[in-house]
């Protein structure tokens, strides 16, 4: 699921997959407005399969942290207010996410994309984290699948 979730740098909140066009990606916003646009290839855009979190001993895959963060709020929004916490605040929660997270290189920007994300995701009704597409012939998530794990 997560290989079909995009972000567009530059551009706020998270985008589903649409389709592919001649020299763009057709994409959708995950909010209730539902508007669909085009994402060109000048635009930074990476999937959140793609996408891990530095940890002390190597890098954590973003769905797993998503699903620690679940486990967290019980498969709710998170109730913490990321908006207005201090930096040690976000530190403190994440670290009950996630207890050895490399501070140095996490920043408390990246502490609140990601409830940010997390929080779309599940008002958008996307909480199964783990669950993978199944490979297409010319696709290469059969590799992305076995990076993964």
């Amino acid at each position: 699921m997560l290989e079909t979730i995009l972000a567009i740098s530059g551009k706020p909140g998270l985008y589903r997959l649409v389709s592919r066009g001649n020299r763009s990606l057709i994409v959708e916003t995950l909010d209730e407005a539902k508007k669909r646009m085009p994402a060109f290839s000048a635009d930074k855009v990476i999937s959140l399969a793609d996408i891990a979190m530095y940890t002390e001993n190597g890098e954590v895959p973003l769905r797993k942290v998503l699903n620690k963060v679940k486990e967290k709020e019980n498969g709710q929004p998170a109730a913490f207010d990321y908006k207005k916490a201090s930096r040690e605040e976000l530190a403190a929660y994440f670290e009950e996410v996630l207890p050895n997270f490399d501070r140095d290189r996490v920043y408390p920007t990246d502490i609140k994309k990601l409830l940010s994300w997390y929080n779309l995701l599940v008002k958008a009704g996307l909480t199964d984290f783990d669950e993978a597409l199944a490979p297409t012939e010319g696709d290469n998530i059969a590799d992305r699948k076995a990076q993964a794990e």
